[in-house]
């Protein structure tokens, strides 16, 4: 009985050996096993860096999390509308941070090309529009509506608007559509750009202290909410016709007469060839889901706290650890 047990284990041993020669040479032969299939491209991914806090922290905290899964991460300081094509040709990775108000019709055109898709979408629901401090409603009566802060518009200006209210809006890559909201509703306002977000916190923080009008870029979720107490002002509501069909709204022979959209998308974009050249990578960052909380705590870390964006990454990833495992997990 005993040497019948060995003869069979032995034979067993002698299959297993030869199945497993078999599949070694099938590999050799050109093959390739399953986990090999499924391996990542030693190319590095990616990611753009823009000209605001959250995006910075966050793309440090994206490309953290993708180095965990054996990912080469590389950063590019891009163009945040440019950025778009970019990704489309294949030169940048992925897009974490999609505000739809700011980048949606250049994240949506590269989509409809079929050359960039749309990974996931975030929880946190964002709103960017002109912002005041509360304090503007003792002064200018009936805000937040925008024929009530068009009725002050003379408390706004400056030498270098005149007569026009000045309204303070963000750098000019961001091409908001503010001039031509302007000219489609009819206000007595000009659109002065700031250099970059810090440049409108510093003007916000001196007009706050002071009580100065002050009418500015502004969105959510962000940092100002926690610090700063205001509002956005109304324009007409949001409706997609509003930017393709000049016949809506208002004013019958010009689009955008309107506000931007409330509740607007945050999503994650990537290069359409990046989860068949990186599937694990692809695979986790489609797992990463960012909250209000989150947008706002990461701007803050770096606008209030003064931490630079990769140390304010890794007390983000620390803070959130159990739900950044869980995304690689």
């Amino acid at each position: 009985m005993i040497r019948r047990i060995v003869f069979l284990l032995t034979a067993l041993a002698l299959i297993a050996t030869a199945c497993g020669s078999s599949d070694t040479s099938t590999a050799a032969d050109g093959g390739s096993s399953s986990s090999e299939a499924a391996a990542d491209s030693t190319d590095p991914i990616i990611i753009p860096e823009h000209n605001w806090s959250s995006q910075l922290v966050g793309a440090a905290a994206v490309g953290k999390i993708l180095e965990r899964t054996g990912a080469t991460v590389e950063y590019l300081p891009a163009d945040s509308q440019v950025v778009y094509e970019s990704m489309c040709q294949g030169d940048v990775t992925l897009v974490h941070e999609v505000w739809e108000s700011s980048f949606g019709v250049a994240f949506e055109a590269q989509l409809e090309a079929g050359c960039v898709k749309d990974l996931t979408t975030h929880d946190a629901l964002t709103r960017e529009e002109w912002w005041y401090p509360s304090y503007m409603e003792e002064q200018c009566p009936g805000l937040p509506d925008w024929e009530a802060l068009n009725n002050c518009a003379e408390m706004f200006s400056t030498a270098e608007t005149g007569t026009n209210g000045r309204y303070l809006g963000g750098p000019i890559e961001w091409q908001k559509k503010d001039p031509e909201r302007i000219e489609a509703l009819g206000m007595n306002f000009q659109v002065v750009n700031a250099g970059s977000a810090d440049a409108i916190w510093a003007e916000l923080e001196t007009a706050y202290a002071n009580e100065e009008p002050i009418v500015n870029f502004n969105w959510t979720p962000n940092f100002v909410d926690a610090l700063y107490d205001g509002g956005f002002i109304e324009f007409p509501e949001y409706e997609a016709d509003c930017v393709d069909d000049p016949a809506w709204g208002t004013n019958p022979d010009a689009a955008y007469d309107c506000g931007n959209p409330k509740g607007g998308y945050l999503k994650i974009g990537v290069w359409e060839g990046a989860e068949a050249k990186w599937p694990n990578a692809m695979g986790v960052l489609s797992n990463i889901n960012l909250t209000n909380l989150d947008i706002a705590t990461m701007a803050k870390l770096v606008d209030i706290d003064g931490m630079e964006a990769e140390a304010a990454a890794d007390k983000w990833l620390a803070d959130n650890a159990d739900r950044v495992d869980g995304w690689v997990g």
